[in-house]
């Protein structure tokens, strides 16, 4: 089946915002998943549907600048769950650059690398609203823009999406594209700081999280105390 063309109206070569179609289309999925769960699951796999992905890079952080405190779980047991949640699944793939690099996980500096490995590829920054919302908040915001494309997550229930913090980054064009760009969600409630709190507490975490994932959290005593 041939895949929608995009509508940005640049050259190839300047920004991912264009008309003609790159050899690949990849969305970026960042964050802590600390522990992964069904509604990242939900997130990646809506992604790739709705953005008509050819892969999605799951990239866990090794520490996120606006989470100074870090992850609670070690890297490599938050890497492994990752790669347990995602086995077998076709066009997901766990990337560890972040936490390779160590230290402050930037986004803009893990966009620029895949921009220089996939220079013709279209990369889309999967986001949620709220962290759209805080996009200010970012480390160099205006050249993270440039790089990928945001995809906001737009959840049953949320507000409506403010597309006007992108003014003063991106023209009118360009965020009239993101706008197209929207993943639309079910609400799914599940986070994991609730993760961590019933683990803590003893409480199930079943069909919360893939099965993989619980034998691990339960077998190693992660987030017991």
């Amino acid at each position: 089946m041939a895949r929608p063309a995009d509508t940005f109206g640049q050259s190839r070569r300047e920004t991912p915002f264009r008309t003609v179609r790159r050899e690949m289309r990849i969305g970026i999925f960042g964050g802590s998943f600390d522990p992964v769960h069904l509604g990242h699951l939900w997130i990646a796999e809506s992604a790739l549907e709705t953005l008509d992905l050819d892969e999605i890079r799951w990239v866990p952080a090794a520490t996120s600048p606006l989470k100074p405190a870090g992850p609670i779980a070690s890297d490599e047991d938050r890497l492994q769950m990752v790669r347990l949640a995602v086995s077998g699944c076709e066009h997901h793939i766990v990337d560890d650059r972040e936490i390779r690099r160590g230290d402050v996980s930037y986004t803009v500096d893990t966009i620029a690398e895949f921009r220089k490995e996939f220079p013709d590829a279209d990369l889309f920054m999967i986001l949620g609203s709220d962290s759209l919302s805080a996009i200010r908040q970012w480390h160099q915001p205006a050249r993270m823009l440039q790089l990928a494309v945001p995809a906001v997550v737009q959840r049953g229930g949320d507000e409506e999406i403010d597309f006007s913090v992108l003014e003063g980054f991106l023209d009118h064009q360009r965020i009239d594209a993101v706008r197209r760009h929207v993943i639309a969600m079910p609400v799914i409630e599940i986070s994991s700081h609730e993760l961590r709190q019933r683990i803590s507490a003893g409480r199930s975490i079943r069909f919360r999280v893939p099965r993989a994932v619980e034998a691990m959290i339960d077998s190693q005593g992660i987030y017991r105390e």
